[in-house]
């Protein structure tokens, strides 16, 4: 069975415990995990149609030139009723969508489809992406691999008098030299004070002696994004600080030693949250702990406080702890790992270890 025809079958299973016989998705993202068929669709109509006692079916606008997508294909022109030709191939009864099906099409399919129940089915094909398959985790690791490479060229360039924006344009290019099809997200490249945002965008703010640097940076290779954090310091680093940075990289570590399959997540990311809170900088780790990832840089699932799903092998997310002090201050370590039986396997290998530059 192919990768794809694989990945059907698991939504289908899903759909059944959903009490669903048809399931219609229009993210081209989820489409492509099904299908291979990789269609950017801007304002147009493109989705699939996943059914359990019958064929599946693709909708797509003739514009997209698809070829043979290897299922049953309904096209249609920019001028066409779009419902009017998507609703014959509409059973009665329970219908899923995901969570991406805009409006203007959702609206008129179910004023045509008066005897359908739509329900949300973004879950039957969320859940399936969440654990990846040895294919996908070998992709992941490659992209990662890519990732930890580019990280230690990163802080090599570092050097007195650079801006956040150099550094973020120099690591543009560095993905390119090292085979990645470039960044999973805009890297975050922050000096000083601007650190105790955890999102700052790269801007002029020049590198000074003491400050600390937060790298958060990502790359997409083969399809698959990877994802990293690193804090490190220029020239030196105060005490309270190096304590804060020693603080939030035990907790990146204990959280990553209790990976395993079966524990559920909101204890991976209590463990972490305890060790920082027990040092007393709980009220500035203000986020959850970790997300998934995948085809997509952040994918559905967390590792947070309120969700008591249990890890499964095969999942992969990110542990990240960070203590963020307003207008001071921010450190984060983030490493990507993959849920085994019996632990987990990090992929990123950059050394944790405080790093003091420019000595």
């Amino acid at each position: 069975m192919n990768i794809y025809k694989n990945r059907i079958e698991r939504v289908k299973k899903e759909m059944e415990k959903c009490g669903l016989g048809q399931l219609m998705l229009t993210d081209p993202v989820g489409i492509r995990y099904l299908t291979g068929l990789d269609v950017h669709p801007f304002e147009r109509f493109w989705a699939f149609l996943v059914r359990t006692w019958s064929e599946n079916i693709v909708f797509a606008n003739q514009l997209f030139a698809i070829g043979d997508t290897g299922f049953e294909t309904v096209t249609m022109t920019d001028s066409d009723d779009v419902a009017r030709i998507v609703s014959p191939h509409i059973a009665p009864g329970r219908l899923g969508v995901d969570k991406t099906m805009q409006a203007r099409f959702l609206l008129p399919l179910m004023e045509d489809c008066s005897d359908t129940q739509f329900i949300l089915g973004t879950d039957c094909v969320d859940n399936v992406r969440a654990v990846k398959d040895e294919k996908e985790q070998e992709l992941m690791r490659k992209a990662s691999k890519i990732n930890d490479d580019c990280m230690e060229d990163l802080i090599a360039f570092i050097h007195e008098g650079v801006t956040e924006e150099e550094c973020a344009s120099y690591l543009t290019d560095l993905y390119k030299s090292h085979g990645a099809d470039g960044v999973s997200f805009n890297p975050i490249i922050s000096f000083g004070a601007n650190a105790a945002d955890p999102h700052h965008s790269p801007d002029s703010t020049v590198l000074k002696d003491g400050d600390c640097i937060v790298m958060d940076i990502g790359c997409k290779k083969d399809g698959y994004c990877s994802d990293m954090t690193r804090t490190c310091f220029w020239k030196k680093a105060d005490p309270k600080y190096v304590e804060i940075y020693e603080t939030v990289r035990q907790a990146n570590e204990v959280a990553e030693g209790i990976v395993r399959e079966g524990v559920p997540l909101c204890e991976i990311d209590a463990s972490a949250r305890d060790h920082i809170a027990a040092a007393g900088y709980g009220q500035f780790f203000t986020h959850r702990l970790g997300h998934f990832i995948g085809i997509e840089e952040h994918e559905k699932g967390d590792v947070s406080s309120v969700n008591s799903e249990a890890a499964k092998a095969g999942m992969i997310f990110s542990i990240e702890p960070g203590v963020y002090l307003p207008n001071e201050f921010g450190v984060r370590i983030e490493d990507l790992v993959i849920v085994t039986e019996d632990g987990c396997e990090v992929l990123n290998k950059v050394d944790k270890n405080i790093r003091i530059l420019g000595i």
